[in-house]
């Protein structure tokens, strides 16, 4: 299968790329670098199945050839990076997702979409079941991130059709992870730099949640 990453130089797109091509599967990362490292995919640059594009996916997104997979994982993730870019977190949720559902339907695409608990907000119940909406602020100091999230979850549903799939409420962490996000979540030590592969250790993770330690991504 030939798929489409977007957001494959963050933490998860750039090891879900490293698990695509070990299945042998030919994979095309796309990524702007606003919050991606770039650093993240120097490994890959002359494997012959993976190819690397520069584009906002805010904007048309073109790629050549066939796709049997789109899987939508680019956004600013940590609070200190969505903070800092309010309206690139929300048009990469909004019309990110409009541009990647668009092409996924051009070329008749198996379309995945990598959402967040935070869609959520703040939940009074623990842990969230399908069935429970959240508690939500859509006008406070997240609410950029956490209704990205929501309205990508909506135009998927209201573009495909289908009922989404079952999720893991998780933090994830592990090599190339982004020390803004273990900071985050009460790190006492992160001992790598952004550049880095190097293991972070973390503790205390946000109430609800367990912290997911991420080197490769199986196949299910």
């Amino acid at each position: 299968m030939r798929i489409l990453v977007t957001g494959a130089a963050g933490f998860l797109g750039s090891h879900l790329c490293d698990r695509l091509l070990a299945l042998g599967h030919r994979v095309v990362g796309m990524d702007n670098f606003i919050t991606g490292n770039r650093s993240n995919l120097d490994h890959l640059k002359s494997h012959p199945s993976f190819q690397l594009i520069l584009h906002d996916v805010a904007n048309f997104i073109e790629v050549e050839g066939p796709l049997e997979g789109v899987f939508h994982f680019a956004s600013p993730a940590s609070p200190v990076d969505y903070l800092e870019l309010p309206i690139q977190t929300l048009k990469v949720g909004s019309l990110g997702t409009h541009k990647a559902l668009g092409l996924a339907k051009a070329k008749g695409a198996r379309f995945l979409l990598a959402s967040t608990s935070e869609v959520y907000g703040d939940p009074l119940v623990h842990p969230q079941p399908e069935s429970y909406w959240g508690n939500v602020n859509p006008v406070g100091p997240r609410g950029v991130y956490d209704e990205a999230k929501r309205f990508a979850e909506a135009i998927t549903i209201a573009s495909t059709g289908s009922t989404p799939g079952s999720c893991v409420s998780s933090i994830p962490m592990g090599p190339a992870c982004d020390p803004a996000m273990a900071a985050w979540c009460r790190t006492l030590s992160c001992r790598r730099s952004r550049a880095s592969r190097s293991p972070c250790t973390v503790t205390a993770p946000r109430p609800a949640r367990f912290a997911m330690w991420t080197t490769s991504l199986r196949a299910s």
